[in-house]
Parts: structure tokens; sequence; C-alpha cells
């Protein structure tokens, strides 16, 4: 089942059991921080004084009040 979507979800679940429910999210910060700059989950204060993450909290603000889509509808 190598390289179907079945054969993904079960290794997602096979990963999560192993290695404890947030796997996926810590080997995204793991490789985030392994760049040079830090990314967004950088815990280095830059020159603005801010960490990464609450660099991160700024930025989607922005682009969330910038959004282009209109408030959500209802659907019946």
């Amino acid at each position: 089942m190598a390289g179907t979507k079945a054969g993904a979800k079960k290794a997602a679940i096979t990963n999560k059991m192993r290695h404890g429910k947030n796997f996926y999210a810590e080997i995204g910060r793991r490789g985030g921080m392994a760049g040079v700059t830090g990314g967004f989950a950088s815990d280095i204060v830059g020159a603005d004084g801010l960490t990464g993450r609450q660099r991160a909290i700024l930025a989607g603000r922005v682009g969330g009040r910038r959004s282009r889509r209109g408030p959500a509808k209802k659907v019946a």
C-alpha cells in the first residue's frame, strides 16, 4: 500500500502512536529551527524584539485583516 492515500493514513496513525500526537508539529518545528534564519519556529529574539512565533502571530493578524474574502455566508 506504499504510495497510496490509505497507506499514508496508516503511516500517520503509526507515527502518532509511536512518537506522540504532536509528532508532525514537532518535526515541523525542528525543520523550521534548522534553517539559518530560524523561521517562525525560532526562539531567538530578533532586532525587532520578537521571537519567530510572536512575529508569526503578528504576520497572520495582518494577513487576516487584509483578506480579500468577504464574511462567511450561511449555506442553507
